[in-house]
């Protein structure tokens, strides 16, 4: 893998000063994306990786993730898991669904009226994607699925949205969905009002229904690691290795906890930051489920990590900007239709961090590599 550009390095070089342009230059609209433009705030970007992948197609990919982050340790923990992953044969990955939705909500005098309001939305579903599709070349409408909620019929509106991450992609067509619909059959149907959201798209927060159906893309990726690799790489047996999971699992159930999972957001956070992803749909992502096979005849574990959302965009919002921009590039998911490949790829590192994380609890080093490492000292992994 090159090392990073000239371009790439200056920008993590170290800085007391946040860069800044005079309060008498007027920025322009379509560079910057944020209002009262002041500067940027520069965050420590670094390499993890290498890591093979495969993808659902039998391409094979080597690459590296840019992560932007102040936390000591995760690098280097990323690149070990990375570095057992592809000991073992690579990283896979592979796709399931994808979406991206708006939930409006239509208002009533009592529940009769929204329910009738309801059952008039299965027959006029096909005029409603042409009206949502007419607003881009890009977005498709796959499904409305009303909710009766009291006085209010919510209507979940969901959609694929092409290479961008597609929040106001989506939020543009709603509205004129829901303008039409007002327009139609406010008279009608006694519809007093709407909003443009009712919450039910959970956007920009942990949900069941951000599992349930996907925001963003669907992705599983696995690996099988024989104990000879564990060993040499991680430090345990993939034994023990197994059973720390299945332990974790079940201190997950107790406590409650939004999925199963050691620290997978680690790695969405700080490549969302250093990509030009919106780092507030971490949340809409904060919800993945590892899972692990202990096969004893073969003394092998298989690996797997799935999220139901990873809500990305290689196009479009933060992704114009010329560093993040270069970090999709070291990704290789810059250009046309490498949206799904940033997602799986995204996995693929998130499952490398949560083999390492998982490692150090049961040799016990978590604590000794996290001391060494935020003290900037160097230390084996």
């Amino acid at each position: 893998m090159a090392p990073p550009s000239k371009r790439m390095s200056e920008t993590i070089r170290p800085t007391s000063k946040m860069s800044s342009i005079s309060p008498t230059t007027t920025p322009n609209p379509r560079r910057f994306k944020s209002e009262n433009f002041i500067g940027y705030t520069r965050v420590p970007v670094g390499l993890a990786g290498p890591l093979n992948i495969r993808t659902p197609d039998g391409e094979t990919f080597k690459t590296c993730a840019p992560m932007a982050t102040t936390e000591a340790a995760l690098i280097a923990s990323c690149s070990r898991g990375c570095k057992a992953l592809n000991a073992s044969g690579g990283v896979e990955y592979i796709f399931g669904r994808e979406g991206m939705s708006r939930g409006p909500a239509f208002l009533f005098a009592n529940p009769r009226e929204a329910q009738d309001f309801i059952m008039i939305l299965f027959y006029v579903e096909n005029i409603l994607s042409e009206v949502a599709e007419s607003t881009s070349n890009h977005l498709k409408l796959v499904s409305i699925t009303p909710h009766l909620i009291g006085c209010y019929a919510h209507v979940v509106f969901n959609y694929t949205c092409g290479d961008a991450a597609g929040q106001n992609m989506v939020s543009i067509a709603t509205q004129r969905c829901c303008v039409w619909l007002m327009e139609t059959y406010a008279a009608q149907y006694k519809i007093k009002r709407f909003y443009v959201d009712g919450q039910m798209s959970s956007e920009k927060k942990p949900s069941w229904g951000n599992v349930v159906t996907p925001r963003g893309v669907e992705v599983t990726a696995w690996a099988c690691l024989p104990d000879e690799t564990c060993q040499e790489v991680l430090g345990c047996s993939v034994a023990d290795l197994h059973d720390m999971l299945h332990m974790a699992q079940d201190g997950c159930i107790r406590n409650g906890i939004h999925g199963s999972n050691i620290d997978t957001v680690n790695v969405l956070t700080s490549v969302f930051i250093a990509t030009g992803q919106d780092a507030a749909s971490v949340a809409d992502a904060s919800w993945s489920h590892g899972s692990s096979f202990y096969d004893r005849a073969r003394n092998s574990i298989t690996v797997s990590m799935y999220f139901p959302s990873i809500p990305v965009g290689v196009v479009g919002g933060g992704t114009v900007y010329d560093t993040q921009r270069e970090a999709l590039e070291i990704m290789q998911c810059a250009g046309p239709k490498k949206k799904r490949q940033f997602a799986g790829f995204l996995v693929c590192f998130a499952l490398g961090l949560e083999l390492s994380t998982a490692a150090l609890v049961v040799t016990d080093t978590f604590t000794h590599a996290h001391q060494k490492l935020r003290k900037g000292e160097s230390a084996k992994l």
